[in-house]
């Protein structure tokens, strides 16, 4: 595994090493499993609205299990005991998961609701507490380029475990197997977050002083809005992610049901967007390190926006997958450079309670988004008159795709110029950074960080 040194502590150092192998993992869990989460509840025969509560439900459980993280953490200090028993209680939720079609046939849909709220629980009470953890081992002068690499790695590894899955699929719905084909890739799911788990008890714990858990009254933080970067920040993602749930939960439904995707098409278009994203994250963690998180996310969050009525425009598959990948291109950068940002803002000792604030509030804006579409969903008809003539959408969703396009754009005009670099940082414009982007080529750039990583080697073994 190419991977460069980060720190000269070789404790550090094989601790991060362990995450990278922990990330890796996961990203098998992810794209064999998470990612299907919803096509998943469309063979159980789900209905729009329970695919909304499927999103929904377990991000409000998921808020509450961040907060409860955040209080064990400054009572106990005890982040790895923490961080193990959300992962144990992940790998745990995926039996019932795997065999559900099999005890439970006439409830399947509502035992995944909470079996699937129940496995994000267990993540969210691991979040705040690795963040907290991460944000001591990575040195803060590499921790773009160090999230980068993980996250590239992570990306290129969802996207086989994703395109495994989805051939998986593809051949058992051939065969009439398909009930066979999800119990074998929720199987592997489960498998590869229980080695997850092994490479987590192995990272090293500086364990600094706990803090008590003492969150400001509603008023500080309203009046501190101006003031302060990380509360306008979390201000900002909450809205944005509540206006993205609002879409988010229904493109699987838009895909599978209206556009009658088959899962090898369907696997495709997401494994465009994860391979872009995989292409994409090295440039991202350098320019983040050089001109800031805050430019980066001013120009991926400003074209995020127009993504979901982009799917009204055409039917064709290689539109889609074109749509796709431009997704995956500035989803890449605008998730890499808002978690970065979060360890920018908050400070060492107060990480787990920050980052536990910050996606409470994140998760509850999700819940609500997503029951929010689900309601439109169900209300907004596919056939709308306008000045007498007869207007017929590709999918009753296009009430969803166009309300979720005009609330992220609002979210975004109105949030993004307000936030703050915290760093010093080189100065650029949008448009600066946009051709940087435009000039970027990934297969360069993957030559030049192996070239790189095999001088290292050789000069570190010339000099043992």
């Amino acid at each position: 595994m190419i991977f460069p040194r980060y720190s000269k502590d070789p404790r550090t150092e094989q601790s991060l090493r362990h995450s990278v192998r922990d990330g890796v993992a996961y990203s098998v869990m992810a794209g064999a499993g998470e990612t299907y989460f919803s096509a998943y509840a469309l063979f159980l025969k789900a209905t729009t609205a329970q695919i909304s509560w499927l999103a929904a439900f377990p991000s409000l459980l998921g808020s509450f299990a961040q907060l409860f993280s955040a209080w064990l953490a400054s009572h106990t200090g005890r982040r790895k005991a923490i961080i193990l028993t959300g992962v144990v209680l992940q790998t745990l939720m995926w039996l019932p998961i795997v065999w559900l079609p099999y005890f439970f046939p006439e409830h399947a849909v509502t035992v995944l609701i909470v079996c699937v709220a129940l496995y994000f629980a267990g993540g969210h009470l691991a979040t705040p507490v690795w963040n907290s953890l991460m944000g001591d081992l990575v040195p803060e002068r590499r921790r773009g380029r160090f999230f980068a690499r993980r996250g590239r790695l992570m990306s290129i590894t969802t996207f086989i475990a994703l395109a495994a899955a989805g051939l998986m699929l593809h051949f058992g719905k051939t065969g009439d197997h398909t009930r066979l084909a999800f119990t074998l890739v929720f199987s592997l799911a489960a498998l590869a977050r229980m080695y997850s788990a092994i490479q987590l008890a192995r990272m090293h714990d500086p364990k600094p002083v706990p803090r008590p858990l003492d969150l400001p009254p509603l008023t500080v933080w309203w009046t501190g809005l101006r003031a302060s970067p990380f509360a306008r920040f979390t201000l900002f993602l909450a809205i944005m992610n509540f206006t993205v749930a609002i879409a988010s939960p229904f493109f699987t439904v838009f895909m599978l049901r209206d556009l009658q995707f088959s899962y090898l098409q369907y696997m495709t278009s997401l494994a465009f967007a994860v391979l872009l994203q995989f292409t994409t994250l090295g440039l991202w963690g350098r320019l983040g390190d050089i001109f800031g998180n805050r430019m980066v996310m001013l120009v991926t969050g400003g074209i995020i926006p127009v993504f979901p009525v982009l799917w009204l425009v055409s039917t064709n598959f290689w539109y889609v997958l074109i749509l796709q990948s431009l997704g995956g291109v500035c989803w890449a950068g605008f998730s890499l450079s808002s978690s970065n940002y979060l360890y920018d803002v908050a400070a060492p000792e107060r990480r787990a309670v920050f980052s536990a604030v910050h996606n409470v509030l994140s998760n509850a804006a999700i819940f609500g988004g997503a029951l929010l579409g689900g309601f439109l969903s169900l209300v907004v008809p596919e056939h709308v008159s306008l000045f007498g003539h007869e207007m017929t959408w590709t999918s009753s969703l296009w009430g969803v795709l166009a309300v979720s396009t005009l609330a992220r754009a609002a979210a975004a005009l109105t949030f993004l110029p307000r936030l703050r670099e915290v760093r010093e940082v080189r100065r650029t414009t949008a448009a600066g950074l946009m051709l940087r982007v435009a000039r970027f080529n990934a297969l360069t750039v993957l030559i030049f960080d192996t070239m790189a990583f095999t001088r290292r080697r050789l000069r570190s073994s010339g000099s043992a």
